[in-house]
């Protein structure tokens, strides 16, 4: 008896071991799970900003919406659109702003050439097997004949072949009454005509170079006080009285009419079409409303002094959004 309650005891001592050894694994954390999908690429950094290119613009300090429209070409409603901008007015420093329509870099891009399907195989035929699939003879209908003196006598008997000889048939009459009439026409014209057009294309100027038919006129009648330079005036100023009428150069829809932009005043800026803008600036008046179409010399503004040291009118050309001499586009006066 005594046997068997050791035997007991022991037994007993060794089923606490074990339940305490399972507890105490249970009780440890599970290893990590590590994902190796990414194994070997580069990871982005949270947070990082996205980086600027053609498509896209990230705002810096003091721009505006209608800033960053103005200096890229565009419309500011197409960037509220692209964009998806709930308040125009209100746009954050480093916020990346799409500044080409979408797709617009693709089409850009060029046409892509795809492969040419194949609409039907290309039929093989043996050279030997006609359209029915008989086979064809390769010898002459006549046959083969033996060789014998009488078979090269009738062979040389046969008619010859005579290669026909082309003979140039020249008439006499046509070639005097060309070299009569054309020769003198040519000589006096163009010595004379290519130094007309010569001069025509110097006094233009580059305002025929992509002008893209634009007929321009002057958008006020007062005196030249300011001129385009790289780097410092973007534009030319023209003085005048308060008032003074404000004329559109060239037709064109007004994008933009208000006081957006910082040093402008009273602005109101027109596209001519996809590469020409135009601006006028430190406007008493406003006569047009943005999406207003307008015609070549009609007045869209009445001259002022807005954030300006006094009155005139502050005028800029851009081309895709960069500004250019407005002097080498407008006529001489």
């Amino acid at each position: 008896m005594k046997d068997q309650g050791n035997l007991f005891r022991f037994g007993w001592a060794l089923a606490c071991t074990a339940v305490l050894v399972l507890v105490g694994c249970a009780s440890k954390s599970p290893a990590p799970v590590v994902e190796r999908g990414g194994q070997g690429g580069a990871q982005q950094t949270p947070g990082a900003a996205p980086l600027a290119s053609k498509d896209v613009y990230l705002v810096k300090r003091g721009d505006t919406l209608y800033s960053i429209a103005l200096d890229h070409g565009l419309d500011y409603k197409d960037l509220v659109a692209w964009n998806a901008i709930e308040n125009p007015n209100r746009i954050l420093v480093g916020q990346p702003l799409r500044v080409r329509a979408p797709g617009a870099a693709a089409a850009a891009e060029g046409t892509v050439v795809k492969p040419v399907a194949m609409t039907s195989g290309v039929e093989q035929r043996s050279l030997t097997a006609g359209a029915g699939g008989e086979v064809l003879k390769r010898e002459p209908k006549a046959g083969k004949e033996p060789y014998s003196e009488q078979a090269l006598a009738r062979a040389q008997a046969q008619p010859k072949f005579v290669e026909p000889v082309a003979v140039a048939v020249v008439p006499m009459a046509k070639p005097e009454v060309r070299s009569e009439a054309k020769p003198e026409p040519r000589a006096e014209a163009k010595p004379e005509g290519k130094p007309a057009e010569a001069a025509a294309e110097t006094r233009v100027g580059d305002a025929a170079l992509g002008s893209e038919e634009i007929t321009w006129t002057w958008p006020a009648n007062g005196k030249l006080i300011g001129t385009f330079s790289e780097g410092g005036n973007k534009g030319i100023d023209i003085n005048g009285k308060a008032g003074d009428a404000v004329l559109a150069a060239s037709g064109g829809k007004v994008v933009y009419s208000g006081t957006g932009l910082r040093g402008y005043g009273k602005l109101v800026i027109v596209k001519h079409n996809n590469t020409f803008l135009t601006a006028y600036a430190h406007n008493q008046n406003v006569l047009v409303k943005e999406g207003q179409s307008v015609s070549k010399g009609q007045k869209i503004a009445e001259m002022g002094n807005t954030d300006a040291d006094q009155v005139k009118l502050h005028f800029e050309v851009r081309r895709q959004g960069k500004p250019v001499d407005p002097l080498k586009h407008l006529p001489q006066r």
